[in-house]
């Protein structure tokens, strides 16, 4: 079988192995492939039976130009880089990974948090630069510093990664608010769901986890900041279009939001112009909360597992019901 990755490096940039697909087939791995140029990504699926993608686009014109292509495997969780239902129309299945980086995301939150309550890293470029040294007194700051303990953090969204952050906003003594889409039952009793208004009013931190659809684009908007405490603290580890960027640049410039901490944005590669690079107090970090090794090594092995459960005709984690 014939086994093309289009844009490896991302999942793998030297420290995996490909070993798991290639016993299954001849496999060429890119490193990358053009977000922009069909023709490139056509060309390089040339007679593949198999792909695998993180981020390089499959639509209709791909797939109609893929005539031998029988399976495409999604090595992330999101899939809207697929044209699912076009995939399904050719019996085409699409898998995806879920729930391989829970504890990752998870933590990355906090670690977006706990650099806007404590900054770490500007303290210690502060000591490795003398400023310690020449001090006239035994301690300094040179930001703000806040205490977790007592505030409360509102997640947008209460799936597995959320409810991650909850467990550990509650090991640091916060109150835990949250709201879905759909009423879902607290995994403990020190998890409280309320409405999507009382959680922009109540909450000290709002932390998203919800996927991008039609429904949740651009919900951190002018009229949802206004509706939250002043000097709130935003998380952002989901997908960089749910904040209308500008509006979210405008508070944080106006005091209204007192940081964000985000590691997704609108468009990735981050345009030059992107609002939120000016911003003040805004902690940017490039999608990497899903990135550890032992996350990698995860998601490596379920894409392999998703691929051979489809050779041996007992396809899981599908995600177009058509193609089953």
């Amino acid at each position: 079988m014939k086994i093309v990755v289009l844009d490896g490096y991302a999942l793998n940039p030297g420290d995996l192995s490909w070993q798991g697909f290639e016993k299954y087939g001849d496999v060429t791995i890119y490193d990358r492939t053009s977000f922009t140029d069909k023709q490139e990504i056509i060309s390089r699926i040339g007679e593949a039976e198999a792909i695998l993608t993180n981020k390089t686009p499959i639509d209709e014109e791909v797939l109609a130009a893929a005539p031998n292509l029988k399976y495409i495997g999604v090595v992330a969780t999101g899939y809207n880089v697929v044209d699912i239902e076009a995939a399904g129309k050719r019996g085409i299945p699409v898998t995806n990974i879920p729930a391989y980086g829970t504890d990752a995301v998870a933590q990355f939150s906090f670690a977006l948090l706990l650099e806007i309550a404590n900054q770490v890293g500007v303290h210690n470029e502060s000591v490795h630069q003398g400023d310690w040294q020449r001090s006239d007194d035994f301690t300094y700051q040179k930001t703000p510093l806040m205490e977790l303990q007592g505030k409360t953090m509102g997640l947008i969204g209460y799936g597995e990664i959320a409810q991650a952050t909850a467990k550990i906003a509650h090991a640091f003594n916060m109150e835990v608010i949250y709201w879905n889409h759909r009423s879902k039952e607290p995994q403990a009793e020190w998890a409280q769901q309320v409405s999507i208004e009382e959680l922009y009013q109540r909450s000290d931190v709002i932390s998203l986890h919800v996927p991008q659809t039609a429904d949740t684009e651009e919900m951190i908007n002018r009229e949802s900041i206004a509706k939250m405490k002043d000097g709130v603290i935003l998380l952002n580890t989901a997908r960089g279009g749910l904040l209308d960027e500008a509006a979210v640049a405008t508070a944080l410039n106006e005091g209204k939001i007192f940081a964000a901490g985000v590691d997704v944005v609108s468009s990735e590669p981050m345009a030059e112009d992107n609002p939120l690079l000016a911003a003040k107090n805004c902690f940017i970090t490039p999608h990497i909360a899903w990135r550890p090794l032992e996350t990698r090594e995860r998601l490596m092995g379920i894409a392999v597992d998703n691929f051979a459960a489809f050779l041996e005709g007992k396809s899981k984690n599908v995600v177009n019901e058509r193609a089953k």
